[in-house]
């Protein structure tokens, strides 16, 4: 699975992986290639691995870390935030999502690299970008499965408008959000600005892969997004 990621500078996308018998699969990264202000997104965090689990991961949806929006402006008006602090747990009743936090960086090929993919219960957050609750857009991705089984965002599509979910960060305080909106992309037409531009207010993005397992790809055909602001 890919994911892509906000910042002017590094900014990143999480990879794929292949399926198992139940159609998900192994791991992969989220690749960053600039062109022009936003880069098409493809990938994000799903996967399959036909061959076997330690193949070499494929190369996930092209996301520009260049081309992911700056932050946002100094003097431009902000809507109800909390200062910067690393997220440690999300959690998602609707969909008994109960998980850790992991950093996300870019990696030495320009992508940036997801959660181990052995490990199902675990979410990453762009570091560099901004940190739940923080005025801007946090990015949040986590794998739909993994070569063996289903992981941490198998459900994230039955998520609904009005749902909440929270974010318990690093400064003790507890970041609350509803979601604006569930929506499904051909990653051939991500609209990558919508996803990643920064806010004047506190947003987040949870990011998966949808759709089909495309086997002579080694990727899902579409990602599921999460849109959704700060109560």
């Amino acid at each position: 699975m890919a994911v892509p990621p906000p910042p002017p500078t590094p900014a990143d996308d999480p990879g794929h992986e292949e399926p198992a018998p139940t159609g998900q699969g192994s791991h992969t990264r989220i690749m960053l290639s600039a062109v022009a202000i936003l880069v098409l997104a493809a990938g994000l965090f799903g996967g399959h691995d036909e061959s076997s689990s330690d193949a070499s991961p494929p190369p996930a949806a092209p996301v520009s870390a260049s081309a992911l929006p700056p932050r946002q402006a100094a003097g431009q008006p902000a809507g109800r935030h909390l200062p910067r602090s690393r997220p440690v747990r999300l959690l998602i009743p609707k969909i008994s999502v109960d998980a850790p936090f992991t950093d996300l960086a870019i990696g030495p090929s320009g992508r940036l690299e997801p959660p181990p993919a052995h490990d199902t219960n675990l979410v990453g957050w762009h570091a560099k970008g901004a940190s739940p609750g923080e005025t801007g857009t946090a990015i949040i991705a986590g794998h739909v499965d993994t070569a063996t089984s289903a992981a941490v965002f198998v459900n994230l599509g039955e998520l609904a408008k009005g749902d909440v979910f929270h974010v318990d960060r690093a400064d003790g305080r507890r970041a609350s959000f509803v979601v604006d909106s569930v929506e499904t992309f051909d990653k051939g037409h991500f609209p990558s600005r919508r996803v990643y531009e920064d806010t004047a207010t506190a947003q987040v993005r949870l990011i998966t892969c949808a759709g089909d397992y495309d086997r002579s790809a080694r990727d899902y055909t579409d990602n599921l997004v999460v849109f959704a602001h700060l109560l």
